[in-house]
């Protein structure tokens, strides 16, 4: 790749059972609010070794997983001093078991199944993805006020697709928020222990940094086709100013300016 702009960021944005285009859009228009900033777009790893010279990585990404030589390639661009800013759903690989299910209003093929099929993907990004309950609003707790990127910020409600997660040692976390609810649509459904659940984190790897934000949901009118012709709109977020307050936090966490 030859850079032209100072800084360079690589965005990777293909999540199944999301908006990908709307995403895709949101977070260029993002990007281009900064006009040191070069982009490239990617709809999955196979191409990112091509773009190991960029600051930062983002991926917007849902049951997407890399092959074993792009999470090396990963792992390298992260070991000698890369930022990744991973969104919502790329700690999510899932699959569906059983029987039928009517999950508001939507027909999906069975429980949904999160195995952990590439647990080097997961190991780099510090968590992985287990379950969710239904959108509701959570109350959001900032656990480090003295860092950069949540320095100002109080804490805020937001309606989400909150997350259910197994998280690596030592990830500094930044946000978090407590929920127990059911995640009945999923083979792990019962979330009882009343703890601080992460909602977005540090994790160090090698020279370099992951920052993920679990926030970000979103499907359009025909995001769950096959499984169904059309189904609600759902915004999630990206209806609040304060989760595009903390995109633009990562994206200048991600080229050095915070």
């Amino acid at each position: 790749m030859t850079r032209i702009k100072p800084h360079h960021v690589h965005l990777i944005c293909n999540a199944k059972y999301h908006d990908t285009d709307f995403a895709r859009a949101e977070l260029v228009k993002l990007f281009s609010e900064h006009d040191d900033l070069g982009v490239s777009i990617s709809q999955d790893y196979s191409d990112f070794h091509k773009y190991t010279d960029s600051d930062l990585l983002v991926t917007y990404t849902c049951d997407l997983s890399p092959a074993e030589e792009e999470v090396d390639v990963l792992r390298s661009f992260l070991n000698k001093g890369g930022k990744w800013f991973g969104l919502h759903g790329t700690n999510a690989l899932i699959e569906f078991v059983g029987e039928k299910q009517i999950v508001d209003g939507i027909e999906i093929p069975g429980k949904t199944d999160t195995p952990n099929k590439n647990p080097q993907l997961m190991e780099l990004l510090g968590s992985r993805f287990i379950a969710h309950p239904a959108n509701m609003t959570i109350k959001v707790k900032v656990s480090d006020k003295n860092h950069p990127l949540t320095r100002g910020l109080d804490d805020f409600e937001i309606f989400e697709e909150p997350y259910y997660c197994e998280f690596s040692d030592g990830v500094n976390v930044l946000l978090e928020s407590r929920y127990t609810d059911s995640a009945d649509s999923y083979v792990s459904s019962s979330w009882e222990e009343d703890i601080p659940r992460p909602q977005m984190y540090l994790h160090d790897v090698g020279r370099g940094n992951v920052l993920y934000l679990m926030f970000g949901h979103c499907r359009g009118k025909y995001d769950m086709r096959p499984l169904m012709d059309e189904c609600p709109v759902d915004k999630g977020g990206w209806d609040s100013e304060i989760f595009y307050e903390l995109l633009r936090r990562g994206i200048k966490w991600g080229i050095g300016t915070i």
